[in-house]
Order: structure tokens, then C-alpha cells, then sequence
């Protein structure tokens, strides 16, 4: 028997070398890995930050984050709550439109992969260190 709506389905691959690492006005390099034009649920990117420095305040309105550590030992920081203490293994979740940032307290790089949901598109991001141009904040309804 037949069904009456067919989706689309997603095909198994093998991505080798996915994207070059780039390094962002955030203070940090990205390397994306799968996302947008291919999926538009979910992105993954790696991040890597170098010791001493910690990233700009940013927030992804409408996406939800998560950071899984890999290595290095870093500070983050998501809206008000204090200061954490990362490490390889630890987990780190950023509801949508909540700003954060992330420290490399350590001394080798702060190593994490960004799990987006749905995918990071340039629209979301928002750098929390600069003002929004007043457009922005009209079409979002903040004054």
C-alpha cells in the first residue's frame, strides 16, 4: 500500500574535510560542518578559541545551542547566570535569544563543537557588544 504523502528522505553520507576553518569577528575560529543549504533543522560547527581570549557576547534569536567540549578548559557565561567552568565532556545548553560568551582559561585551545537548532543562519545572530540598528529593534518590537 502506497502512501498518500510521500517526504523526502534524508540519505546517509559521509562528509570528509567538511568546510575550512575561519576565523570570526567573534574572537574565535569556526569551522562549519553540516547546516544550511543542505539542512535547515540543524548545523554543526566547530569552535576553537585560543588561551586568553574570550569571545563576543552574541545571542542567536529564534535557535537553540548546545556546546559539547572537547578539550581545553574554558569559562561560559549564558545570560544571568554565573560564570561555569568547562571541560572535555561537559555540555553546555543556550536556549534561543539568550546572549553568552565563552573564556579560554586554559593553556592550549579551548576546542567545542556548536550544535544548532534549527540551523544557524546569519539572520539569527546577534552581536550582544554592539546596539542594534534601530530597524532591528522596531521589526522585533524593542524600543
Amino acid at each position: 500500500m502506497r502512501r498518500a504523502s510521500r517526504k523526502r528522505r534524508a540519505r546517509p553520507r559521509v562528509i570528509h574535510g567538511a568546510g575550512r576553518e575561519l576565523f570570526t569577528h567573534e574572537r574565535c575560529f569556526i569551522r562549519q560542518l553540516w547546516g544550511l543549504p543542505a539542512d535547515r533543522t540543524v548545523s554543526l560547527a566547530r569552535a576553537r578559541v585560543r588561551p586568553g581570549v574570550t569571545t563576543a557576547w552574541h545571542a542567536l534569536d529564534g535557535t537553540a545551542e548546545w556546546y559539547l567540549v572537547f578539550s581545553g578548559a574554558g569559562r561560559v557565561e549564558v545570560g544571568r547566570s554565573r560564570p561555569r567552568r568547562v571541560g572535555p565532556g561537559d555540555l553546555v545548553f543556550i536556549p534561543p535569544g539568550v546572549r553568552q560568551r565563552i573564556a579560554n582559561i586554559g593553556r592550549t585551545d579551548l576546542v567545542f563543537h556548536c550544535l544548532c537548532l534549527p540551523a544557524f543562519t546569519p539572520a539569527c545572530y546577534h552581536d550582544s557588544e554592539r546596539p542594534r540598528p534601530r530597524s532591528a529593534r522596531s521589526a522585533k518590537g524593542v524600543p
